[in-house]
């Protein structure tokens, strides 16, 4: 069984829930025990994968997730679909608007991760306490010593190569077919310290408040139907691994049933698609 590597790209907000919670937001993003980061639920990506691959080819679709429910003929399906984990966070930011923000810990996961899939990565850089390190070309910085402002924490800018080749390295993933996205992106990357990253996975994802009215004649609220949940925000980099076995259902090599798990360029995903939530891009490695 070889590993491969998936990328997520949110388009808009999104929310793949716990269901209901005790604390201020009704209804949180789903996020690891471990560190409390966010993360798309494999279990997710599996059964939208499964909807939009049936739709293209009824017979593939069977060979990697197994046969439906009530088919008499049972076996296992080729496809192993993990967690999709955090790799850059958009983040608000005084200049240039918004930062997409990481950290080492997730950098050294991430190549981990890569390096698992027989691919390589930039050298993971660690910023020094209360600095963040910034490609040269950066547009996110303020101030001549200079400044890099998220939300309400000011960090000391560093301009550094080794950013820069992060920057590069995720936006030819993200953005392939994009010239200029993937230089926009490279202008707005930045590798926080593990502790700050913690902090704004917290406090900057999305919360909207949400409403449901008691009737159309009066327009009124429903007694207890006022409610906040919370959102990944839109252009959101997410990664995680898929993988193939033996089929008992088709003779076919792992490398060419993994050319059946191809790149979308849209997906709907996670909740609240009536409102314009989780439209996502799905890339693999596979596909390229």
């Amino acid at each position: 069984m070889k590993p491969r590597l998936f990328h997520v790209h949110t388009l808009s907000a999104l929310h793949c829930g716990t269901g209901q919670s005790v604390g201020v937001v009704d209804l949180p993003i789903a996020r690891s025990r471990t560190t409390n980061l966010p993360i798309v639920p494999g279990s997710s990506l599996r059964g939208v994968l499964r909807q939009e691959l049936t739709t293209k080819n009824k017979d593939d679709a069977r060979t990697l997730f197994g046969p439906e429910q009530g088919e008499a003929n049972h076996f296992a399906g080729a496809l192993t679909v993990g967690d999709a984990g955090l790799l850059a966070l958009p983040v608000r930011c005084l200049g240039g608007i918004v930062c997409y923000a990481t950290a080492p810990f997730i950098l050294r996961r991430y190549a981990s991760d890569k390096r698992r899939t027989g691919m390589g990565t930039p050298e993971v850089r660690f910023p020094s306490a209360g600095e963040a390190l910034v490609s040269p070309d950066s547009v996110n910085l303020v101030d001549a010593e200079p400044k890099l402002v998220l939300e309400d924490i000011d960090l000391n800018a560093q301009k550094d190569e080794g950013a820069r080749a992060w920057s590069e390295h995720i936006a030819e993933i993200v953005q392939a077919d994009d010239s200029d996205a993937k230089d926009d992106f490279a202008r707005r990357f930045a590798i926080l310290p593990d502790d700050v990253m913690d902090f704004l996975a917290e406090t900057a994802t999305e919360v909207r408040a949400r409403i449901a009215i008691d009737n159309e004649e009066t327009g009124t609220v429903k007694d207890g139907a006022l409610w906040y949940e919370e959102n990944l925000p839109a252009e959101t980099v997410l990664w995680g691994m898929f993988a193939l076995s033996a089929s008992n259902n088709d003779d076919r090599s792992e490398d060419d049933l993994a050319k059946l798990v191809p790149t979308f360029e849209l997906l709907q995903l996670g909740g609240k698609a009536g409102v314009g939530r989780g439209l996502v891009r799905f890339l693999t490695e596979a596909a390229r």
